[in-house]
């Protein structure tokens, strides 16, 4: 891995994710703003009268992966909103799946008024499920990106260089080589990373961006060859893509040679598996392109959301994007999503086996149809011997 140079924020956002970020920060701002100047004394009264109420409770669905640090900021965000509004709030925090999430507000098992899965790619999906059950609009109409992390084939340094590994191509080759190396990601069935970690290697065998994939694209025989080649090498799938990172750095380079996932996955285990191992795990950004997982927040558009509801978690949104809470966020191995944050250099490093900068294309996401077909044609390219 080569750190350039010079060291400066790089804009990691598709543009459309870049500019729906400015938007919730403006939309924040501005809700701010004129509450603030409606109640320049400390808010309504907390007694809920004028209809203005007392409390606000509201669920936010949100996948696991962010769990420690939306865990550790909601309590201060709880005593911001107070503090300025005179209103009690209460996030009601539901973590989940990225999938399982999906489920939950399709069955309505729940009813959030913000969701968070771990990637944009969830998001047509929900939609286009939402309009399958009869709804005339999408339920998932705007989104802002909260953290980022770049998908990345990670793995023993020694491994990874040794093969010049730099792209799934280069997996695809040594399995037709016929040169014996264990793989791993997580079921795409179960987890985002799972579902990443194929379109990644889907975009590799079909030749195209995510965003252009088409359900036909799925009968291309030679492309299913590509990633059930990849996919022999496998030697497990998890329900948890942090479970990799741990397991490689507990038990070294002999239970797994390289396994798709995010880069704070990385960042969590490389030391410690560079202490007990002396052998570095270590981030490979394919060449050809990666996927962000970027951690949309998303108010939804649905019958059971007031505008109460809908106004605190506007501002719920406001304050995960401020600059000490997206600090937070590096701590736990994610990259800010709002680009006046800058990047830590004590943590995204050559020695926490990450880079600085990302240098490759960062793809959009998949259609709705394509991620369905995806999840489908997936039992017939695993290793039905994992």
């Amino acid at each position: 891995m080569n750190q350039g140079p010079q060291k400066k924020r790089l804009r990691l956002f598709p543009k459309q994710g870049y500019v729906m970020l400015l938007v919730g920060i403006l939309i924040g701002f501005l809700i701010f703003s004129a509450i603030s100047f409606l109640f320049p004394k400390g808010g309504p009264s907390s007694n809920g009268q004028n209809g203005i109420p007392s409390n606000i409770q509201f669920t936010f669905l949100y996948t696991s992966e962010k769990q420690s640090w939306i865990e550790e900021v909601t309590p201060d965000f709880e005593q911001w909103f107070h503090a300025r509004f005179n209103i009690t709030v209460h996030v009601r925090l539901l973590p989940a799946g990225s999938h399982d999430t999906v489920n939950t507000i399709l069955w309505e098992s729940e009813q959030p008024t913000a969701w968070s899965p771990a990637s944009s790619i969830w998001i047509p999906y929900l939609n286009q499920k939402w309009k399958n059950l009869g709804h005339n609009e999408e339920i998932a109409k705007d989104s802002t990106p909260l953290v980022l992390s770049p998908i990345v084939i990670a793995g023993w340094s020694s491994f990874l260089q040794q093969y010049n590994i730099t792209d799934f191509r280069d997996l695809y080759q040594l399995a037709i080589d016929g040169i014996n190396y264990k793989y791993g990601h997580p079921d795409p069935l179960l987890s985002n990373g799972g579902v990443t970690a194929v379109v990644l290697e889907f975009s590799e065998a079909f030749g195209k961006n995510p965003n252009q994939f088409e359900v036909n694209d799925f009968n291309n025989q030679t492309a299913l060859d590509f990633v059930r080649a990849i996919e022999s090498k496998a030697v497990y799938y998890g329900k948890s893509t942090g479970f990799f990172g741990r397991w490689a750095a507990e038990n070294g380079p002999l239970a797994i040679d390289c396994f798709t996932v995010y880069e704070s996955v990385v960042i969590d285990n490389s030391q410690k598996a560079e202490n007990k191992w002396g052998d570095s795990l270590i981030s490979v950004y394919p060449e050809g392109g990666t996927l962000l997982s970027d951690h949309p927040y998303v108010i939804l558009d649905a019958p059971w959301v007031d505008n109460w509801q809908r106004f605190a978690a506007t501002q719920f949104l406001f304050y995960l994007l401020q600059e000490q809470t997206q600090e937070k966020a590096q701590i736990y191995g994610f990259r800010p999503a709002n680009p006046s944050v800058p990047l830590n250099e004590d943590i995204f490093n050559e020695q926490n086996g990450v880079e600085y900068e990302i240098r490759v294309p960062i793809f959009k996401p998949l259609s709705g149809e394509a991620m369905e077909t995806l999840l489908t044609v997936w039992p017939s390219v695993r290793n039905p011997g994992v």
